[in-house]
């Protein structure tokens, strides 16, 4: 995939930023917490920071757990307020009987309350949690400072009959392996048939999710992959990519603003410092307006 088909890129900055305040009124500190927080009939794995920096909620892939922020986290430092949590099965988190995309982001909700967030935070969705990011922004406009979607929410997905059966048949496949994964925070305490439903409900919606992102009004910042994805091979990942390029040129709050050469499971491993080098950018596009 080259830089001309997407447009709009932005080069990752390499400078170091100083600590970003949230405000000089806040007279208390939020302190670091780990615990759990009771949402639905479940409840979520949550770590918080604390600290006065600016707020930052990491949103995990499709079946993630909150250990592959790690990089991301130690990059920006102690200036921000770290904000991670494991959905619904996933980590240490608590199974549930909803597994749906609504669930998610309620869960979001539940998370900034429970947290007392108080300022506007920035939203960092890998995957998954960047369609999560994009439509929580979409119905809250201007709660949040700006989100970072890193490989996710663009406007491709196996959607029909066919996609259907393919997805079915790849979580089948993998039926056995999945339970292998789970400790390494690649898969969730699910059957294999939920895990492909998760997968269903999530490429219907990013398939859908154009006109989600034509009316986004908080900036939102891309950084993609190059490389290739499980169940998806090096074409197909490069027409998902490209399929961002329309939104681009109808929304100017919507940029790319780094493609890295690692693959999309490998990116928050491999190319951290481009996901941290776009929330610095966002804080400071905020400070300067």
């Amino acid at each position: 995939m080259t830089r001309a088909c997407v447009g709009n890129i932005h080069p990752a900055s390499t400078s170091t930023h100083p600590a970003y305040p949230r405000s000089a009124s806040m007279t208390t500190t939020p302190t670091a917490w780990t615990g759990m927080v009771s949402v639905d009939d479940t409840a979520l794995a949550v770590t918080d920071t604390g600290g006065n920096g600016r707020t930052i909620v990491y949103l995990n892939g499709a079946y993630a757990d909150q250990s592959h922020w790690k990089p991301v986290i130690a990059e920006l430092g102690a200036g921000f307020r770290h904000i991670t949590f494991d959905e619904r099965a996933r980590g240490k988190s608590k199974t549930s009987a909803d597994y749906s995309f609504e669930g998610t982001v309620r869960d979001v909700d539940a998370i900034l309350a429970a947290r007392g967030v108080t300022d506007r935070p920035i939203l960092v969705g890998w995957s998954y949690g960047a369609t999560t990011a994009v439509h929580w922004a979409r119905r809250n406009p201007g709660r949040a400072l700006g989100v970072v979607c890193v490989d996710g929410a663009m406007p491709y997905g196996l959607t029909g009959e066919e996609g259907r059966e393919r997805i079915r048949k790849l979580f089948r496949r993998m039926r056995f392996i999945l339970p292998l994964a789970r400790p390494f925070g690649m898969a969730a305490k699910m059957s294999a048939d939920e895990h492909a439903e998760v997968n269903i409900e999530i490429n219907e919606l990013v398939a859908a999710i154009a006109p989600v992102l034509d009316k986004v009004v908080d900036p939102v910042r891309y950084v993609l992959a190059t490389g290739a994805n499980l169940g998806a091979g090096q074409e197909e990942m490069e027409a998902v990519r490209r399929s961002l390029t329309p939104v681009l040129d109808r929304n100017p709050n919507i940029t790319v603003y780094a493609q890295v050469e690692s693959n999309h499971s490998k990116i928050l491993r491999k190319d951290f410092r481009a996901v941290a080098d776009a929330v610095r950018e966002t804080v400071l596009e905020a400070e300067t307006k």
